[in-house]
């Protein structure tokens, strides 16, 4: 991997990182440059670094000492495509490694990811065991889940025969299907709505936020992860979680991934700190950003006291 350009941008630093197969990964860096600890932010499907935004303001407002980090996916915002056999799990983990070997070489980290970002999470943690409580001093699980996607709430319908028709007709007819996908937003714009917040009142800025980001996915990048949803299960990766602080946040009235999802990983990592905000959807990283950033703010001084405390034992 390698740093192909850094822009600076009104307190943003642009980098971009290549990972391991070629694919470029758009990065943005906010905060001290000379941190003591980074906090890097990996967001959801069909999102980008942009989710993030209230959250990461109020993250670098509350730690003046840190480096917070979004990235976008591969496939996702300004980063390049992968090959679709690359749409998978284990190549997320890969690329969060190769960000950062970049951004952060040195020095603790803290990794925190939303719905997908957290899966990316959980399996970075499984690939790179020997990390975490190393490197990796601090993680935040929000709006996601360990295993069993398929099986509770809106997520049964990966198991819908007409997932994997759509996802072959993707794969067969792809600039057919993104000139439907185009076509059909308005179409579907309830249904996304309702997957992500229900039917309870959001500000409009949310739902035009949520909605572009959306619209500006690709139909081959949607369509590539849903196989890797159904079959994921990352419940080896929590125990090693309850060797370093660990938060797991979800909404409510979160109808992708149930608070049944974070219940059962909250439970499994000992002594781990375990938020419900109540009222909030799958979204709540954009519904809730000061909640959820009062929460990861905790995470980090969870971790950077736990960080001092093994520097002092090592003295």
């Amino acid at each position: 991997m390698s740093i192909i350009s850094t822009v600076v941008r009104s307190g943003e630093r642009r980098v971009s990182v290549t990972a391991g197969d070629g694919v470029e990964l758009a990065v943005r860096e906010y905060g001290a440059r000379g941190a003591g600890v980074t906090v890097v932010l990996v967001h959801g499907h069909c999102l980008r670094g942009e989710s993030w935004t209230d959250v990461r303001d109020a993250l670098v407002r509350a730690h003046s000492g840190a480096k917070v980090v979004c990235y976008d996916h591969r496939g996702h915002g300004e980063s390049g495509a992968g090959a679709r056999r690359s749409y998978n799990l284990e190549q997320l983990g890969r690329d969060l490694h190769d960000v950062l070997a970049v951004v952060a070489p040195t020095g603790p980290v803290v990794l925190v990811g939303h719905s997908m970002g957290g899966m990316t999470v959980l399996t970075y943690v499984e690939q790179y065991r020997h990390e975490v409580g190393a490197r990796i001093v601090g993680v935040g699980l929000i709006a996601t889940a360990a295993s069993g996607l398929a099986d509770a709430g809106f997520g049964r319908l990966l198991r819908n025969p007409l997932i994997s028709g759509f996802q072959t007709a993707v794969r067969w007819a792809p600039r057919v299907m993104q000139r439907a996908k185009v076509l059909s937003c308005k179409v579907f714009a309830p249904v996304v709505r309702a997957a992500e917040f229900g039917d309870r009142q959001v500000s409009a800025r949310v739902l035009t936020l949520a909605a572009a980001m959306h619209n500006a996915t690709s139909i081959v990048t949607m369509a590539g992860f849903l196989s890797a949803f159904k079959t994921f299960d990352r419940t080896t990766a929590l125990d090693v979680l309850s060797t370093v602080p660990t938060l797991i946040l979800c909404g409510s009235a979160d109808l992708m991934t149930p608070p049944s999802h974070s219940i059962a990983m909250a439970a499994a990592v000992d002594y781990a700190d375990y938020v419900q905000i109540e009222g909030a959807g799958h979204s709540v990283i954009l519904e809730q950003p000061g909640e959820v950033a009062d929460a990861i703010t905790r995470l980090v001084d969870r971790a950077n006291r736990a960080d001092q405390s093994e520097l002092a034992l090592a003295a």
